[in-house]
């Protein structure tokens, strides 16, 4: 039995706090103020025009501050309505100033500062209302005596009652007084819904409200309505950013009680769930239940990801705000933590969907971005390394300005900053005179430049071709004796030659061979399909990289970053990507080639194809395509004018009736004879049909879902 989390039926929350209200009597507004005061509210509302700012002749009474209380004005018992009360403090502003012409009149200008420092103080006060579609500005009229007027200190306080609004609305107030003498006061509240007040007997509209119960249901979460069979309710699952509007996720107009299933991987922190029945003018109820929960916080920084924006930009994506802050860090190429660098990125928050900044000349693909959320490393990237290729067998030099033109330079080692010229043995220290030269004579690449100092990243890979020259030397000479050995042997090893000639020649080109399978989990019955053909591949063998054998690493990587890294090792050692074309992954391409300007839907945790699309769809429309990819679909899964034309620049085979073509494709020139080909094509064939038959159900089955998608079922 599901074990409750949230209990929406008074109020809803890890701690329900429901509020009692106050009931006012009667319909028309009021105003009261503290002792010693005396106030008056005008007739009817007034127009809303603060007005220029003024300077004070003397002591002004102006507000200093706005409280607000929750009330309910009722006309019946039953039948109330939300009110909101304004407390509008007063102080006195200002002072009386001497007369410059107090010599010239005398005794006249006396008196007449006392008989003002004697007056009473009066002051009209606006009070400004706004939440839609309601707008309303009222006058008080409010008098201090002169006992009261101390400049600068606090006189009292005025009440109104009060300003009806809708439950769960926003309000925003603001006070001045006319003719205004300093900046109008203003005040912005969100009223909470009838889940978290005391006015489920008092206020009609909630009488109809879907009320929501969120449990467990093993690792996933059960949202269960409870309404009455023939009530019609809309139900909308949103992410609730702190910049920008609010994210739609889900929306379903649904009847009677419902029960709906989300998967525990679809919860951030920032994923709310608002009811309303279908009704007009009815009361929406929101509720983000998920801000505390452990889980939803590790997807969301699984969820994250870190973009790089030509020229010089970055983004980080995620669907909630994240708590992070970014810098900037070296990466060696001989492994090791990334060194962080002197320029770092702005400490605050890091503001998530937004374009960034970096403060560099130029961009290397040694350079990493880490984000850390409470010191500890949530990210980090190499964005360059796509676009720049590989890390580089660079030396960082870091150049630090003191005061009168000062300057030392060091290279950042993974033992710290090492001093170009002095006698540490480190690499860094061996080679300072060359790294000098190099820098002198403008073979460093500078990457970044400030009063302070810079960067330059300086080229290592002449010192390692002069360190090996003498190696690669004698290699080269012991080969030349060796062939000429053969040369004079040929008789001897001629047969030998020919019986090892071909599986040498195919094993060395195989073993060197890497296939990256991407394709999208339609069901388990496709998945078993997949399993079946990576496992015949490394019969062959093939080095086969398949996200179904690496799901620990998925989880921990995320699939934009598996396959990254996946995709990269792959095309670096001459391999190549086989896209499985599948009815889900043909709506997957259509939908990015549609619509590439929209983010993608949600997919399952493991979906790698979905999460490559993004960088595999680029190579396509660029041409960068033919000699890294090839395609290919099941017979009777899809029909070859399936697949879309783009991905048709590449060879297309049809499994398994070309297997022989398909497998001479993946081995490349060191493939087998066309004989022996086809015979492992048989072999690979039989292997395969049990599980392509599983594919196929039987007339009217319905399909499996993909995406994460929740599924509504209705409750018996």
């Amino acid at each position: 039995m599901p074990v409750s989390w949230f209990l929406l039926s008074l109020a809803l929350g890890r701690n329900p706090v429901v509020l009692s209200l106050e009931r006012v009597v009667g319909l028309q507004d009021a105003a009261r103020c503290s002792p010693g005061l005396s106030c008056h509210l005008w007739d009817g509302d007034v127009l809303c025009l603060p007005g220029s700012i003024v300077s004070a002749p003397g002591p002004v009474l102006v507000p200093t501050r706005l409280q607000t209380e929750l009330v309910l004005r009722c006309h019946e018992e039953t039948d109330c309505d939300l009110c909101v009360r304004v407390v509008i403090h007063l102080a006195v502003h200002g002072s009386w100033e001497e007369p410059e012409d107090e010599e010239k009149f005398g005794g006249a200008a006396d008196a007449e500062l006392e008989e003002h420092r004697n007056a009473s103080l009066q002051a009209h006060v606006v009070l400004s209302f706004q939440a839609y579609p309601t707008a309303r500005c009222v006058l008080l009229e409010v008098q201090v005596p002169a006992a009261l007027v101390q400049p600068g200190q606090p006189v009292g306080s005025v009440v109104f009652d009060c300003f009806e609004a809708a439950l769960g609305a926003e309000v925003r107030i603001w006070s001045y007084t006319q003719p205004r003498y300093q900046k109008e006061l203003n005040l912005t509240q969100q009223l909470p819904d009838c889940r978290g007040l005391e006015v489920q007997d008092s206020i009609q509209s909630c009488w109809a409200l879907p009320w929501l119960n969120v449990s467990a249901d093993g690792e996933d979460v059960r949202l269960v309505l409870d309404v009455s069979e023939e009530q019609r309710f809309g139900l909308s699952l949103y992410w609730n950013q702190a910049q920008g509007p609010a994210k739609p996720w889900w929306h379903r107009n649904l009847t009677g009680p419902q029960t709906i299933t989300l998967n525990h991987t679809d919860l951030v922190p920032c994923l709310c769930i608002q009811v309303w029945p279908l009704e007009p003018d009815s009361v929406r109820t929101s509720i983000c239940p998920f801000k505390e929960d452990p889980r939803a916080h590790r997807n969301l920084w699984r969820a994250a990801r870190l973009h790089l924006l030509p020229p010089q930009g970055w983004r980080l994506d995620a669907p909630c705000s994240l708590p992070a802050e970014a810098t900037l860090c070296w990466q060696a190429l001989d492994g090791g933590p990334c060194q962080p660098l002197v320029p770092p990125l702005p400490r605050e928050n890091v503001t998530v969907n937004k374009a960034l900044e970096f403060p560099l000349l130029k961009g290397h693909p040694n350079i990493c971005i880490q984000v850390n959320s409470w010191e500890t490393l949530q990210l980090q990237e190499c964005l360059w390394a796509d676009s720049l290729g590989p890390l580089k067998d660079d030396m960082l030099l870091v150049e630090t300005r003191g005061p009168q033109d000062n300057r030392s330079l060091c290279a950042l080692e993974a033992s710290g900053c090492t001093p170009l010229l002095s006698g540490v043995s480190t690499r860094a220290a061996r080679l300072g005179e060359q790294l000098l030269q190099d820098l002198r004579s403008g073979q460093c690449l500078q990457l970044w430049d400030d009063d302070l100092g810079a960067l330059w990243a300086c080229p290592m890979d002449k010192y390692v071709h002069q360190r090996w020259a003498l190696v690669w030397l004698a290699c080269l000479l012991l080969a030349a004796v060796l062939f000429l050995l053969l040369l004079l042997k040929k008789n001897h090893v001629k047969g030998w030659l020919r019986l090892l000639k071909e599986d040498v020649r195919v094993g060395a080109a195989a073993r060197s061979r890497a296939a990256l399978l991407l394709y999208s989990a339609d069901d388990a019955g496709f998945e078993r399909l997949v399993g079946a053909l990576a496992s015949a591949l490394c019969q062959l063998p093939l080095r086969v990289a398949v996200d179904l054998w690496s799901r620990r690493e998925l989880s921990a990587q995320g699939p934009l970053a598996w396959f990254h890294a996946q995709r990269r090792q792959t095309l670096q050692e001459g391999g190549v990507v086989v896209l499985l074309f599948s009815p889900g992954a043909v709506a997957l391409c259509h939908e990015w080639l549609q619509d590439a300007a929209s983010a993608p839907v949600a997919h399952g945790p493991h979906d790698a194809f979905a999460a490559s699309l993004s960088c595999v769809l680029p190579d396509f429309l660029q041409g960068r395509a033919p000699g890294r990819y090839v395609g290919a679909y099941f017979d009777r899964l899809l029909s070859p004018d399936a697949v879309p034309a783009l991905f048709r620049t590449v060879p297309v085979f049809s499994l398994p009736s070309q297997l022989p073509d398909f497998l001479g494709t993946l081995q490349g020139p060191g493939a087998l004879r066309h004989g022996r080909l086809a015979e492992r094509a048989e072999q690979m064939s039989r292997v395969l049909q049990p599980a392509l038959d599983s594919c196929f159900r039987p007339p009217g089955t319905p399909g499996t879902g993909r995406g994460m998608r929740p599924e509504a079922e209705e409750r018996t």
